[in-house]
């Protein structure tokens, strides 16, 4: 009987050959609920401003499970202990991290589904996988809740200096071709090491630990916060909460069958079942973009001035302010609207909404990046540092913004 070669090489347009280490990381590989992650964008809606922006949470869930082979590797050269089974956990576990994104990563979580994060999907495939795997992503799946007795395991997994920050930093960055993103991921997992069970970085990588939390705020701004990206974003929501609401009052719509499923019922957290979890598993971009292309043609108004807003990418004007937005502001547009499409002023605030956003590099009250110098000491990044602009990194900035159709 031909048995099949599990221990495959990837060719990644980042860090170049990526090899799968065991047949148990190559199994969930090939296991059809992370392949669903091939149909789900990295970045949303952000390739309607960068259009390489095309890459998906599959490249990015191997670009981390390679950046932990480095850091376990880097750890253990220091003289941590990481026995084989934690090893394989702790790829596990940040292989699987994102497998709970819907479809366009945070589209659906404030849409179609009621406060149900991506976080908790996660760790419903993981639990589910796990039983078809007789037990043996119990330990990933530990760690990756921050259980397991080990706290740096869950750090590299979750923190402020994670391997997903790691990767997708580097791997957007490369993507929209916005070079300020561009972090040093080898260097800094090189000055990684582990002090009373907590992650730290040697005081040589100060620079780049810098450098990465500068990178992280201006590709915020640049990019993930981009304010075409965020009209993109409220559109999409709004489209399918407009969606919602038609099938919640008889309409029938056109769109695929998972679609459909999640149209027609109310999902929240305490009724996401394991059943609901394999209809969620067939849902994906695809999905989203077939169905609002059939919407365009629909009956309802502001349905289908939505979708061709999205497909034909003629999308709102958005006006960016350091104060809030007050009705009174979005009242005139509100009007405007409603008498062009003769559509009610209820309607009309479908086109024209405010909202805000936040920005913070870095949270000093929440799992410090640790810098150990020489003689042992140990400071928090924020202090360690010579540059006051890492302390204003810690500051929470919020923008606001306003949309509305553009004047024709």
């Amino acid at each position: 009987m031909e048995t099949r070669n599990k221990l495959k090489i990837l060719n990644d347009p980042i860090y170049g050959f990526i090899t799968i280490p065991n047949e148990l990381i190559f199994d969930l590989i090939e296991h059809k609920y992370f392949q669903r992650l091939r149909r789900i964008t990295q970045m949303g809606m952000s390739y309607m401003v960068y259009p390489g922006a095309h890459h998906t949470r599959f490249h990015h869930a191997i670009g981390c499970m390679h950046l932990m082979q480095q850091a376990v590797r880097v750890l253990r050269f220091k003289g941590v202990h990481i026995s084989e089974e934690e090893e394989e956990a702790v790829l596990v576990a940040i292989l699987l991290h994102d497998i709970g994104h819907g479809p366009f990563s945070h589209a659906m979580e404030h849409s179609i589904v009621d406060g149900v994060s991506h976080e908790s999907i996660s760790l419903q495939f993981m639990e589910a996988i796990n039983k078809e795997f007789n037990g043996r992503l119990s330990l990933a799946i530990q760690i990756f809740k921050g259980e397991y007795s080990r706290a740096f395991l869950h750090q590299l997994i979750s923190s402020q200096l994670d391997m997903d920050r790691l990767d997708y930093l580097k791997r957007d960055s490369f993507y929209t071709g916005v070079a300020e993103g561009n972090v040093n991921s080898e260097r800094l997992i090189t000055m990684l090491n582990v002090l009373n069970d907590q992650l730290v970085v040697e005081e040589k990588g100060i620079y780049s630990v810098e450098k990465f939390l500068l990178s992280r705020r201006l590709m915020y701004w640049q990019v993930y916060l981009h304010k075409t990206s965020l009209v993109a974003e409220n559109l999409l929501i709004r489209t399918l909460k407009r969606a919602k609401y038609l099938v919640s009052i008889g309409e029938k719509l056109p769109a695929t069958s998972p679609l459909n499923f999640f149209l027609k019922n109310k999902i929240n957290a305490q009724s996401f079942t394991d059943t609901i979890l394999k209809r969620f598993a067939h849902l994906d971009d695809y999905d989203i973009v077939s169905s609002i292309k059939e919407w365009i043609g629909v009956e309802d108004k502001v349905l289908s001035e939505l979708s061709k807003m999205i497909i034909n990418r003629d999308l709102l004007k958005i006006e960016m302010s350091n104060n809030a937005f007050t009705l009174n502001d979005q009242k005139s547009h509100i009007q405007k609207v409603s008498q062009k499409l003769k559509i009610t002023e209820e309607e009309a605030s479908y086109f024209v909404f405010a909202g805000s956003v936040h920005n913070q590099a870095y949270n000093i009250q929440k799992q410090n990046v640790q810098i150990q110098f020489k003689n042992g000491e140990v400071k928090d990044i924020a202090s360690a540092s010579d540059q006051a602009n890492i302390q204003a990194l810690s500051n929470k900035v919020t923008k606001y913004f306003m949309c509305y159709p553009k004047v024709k």
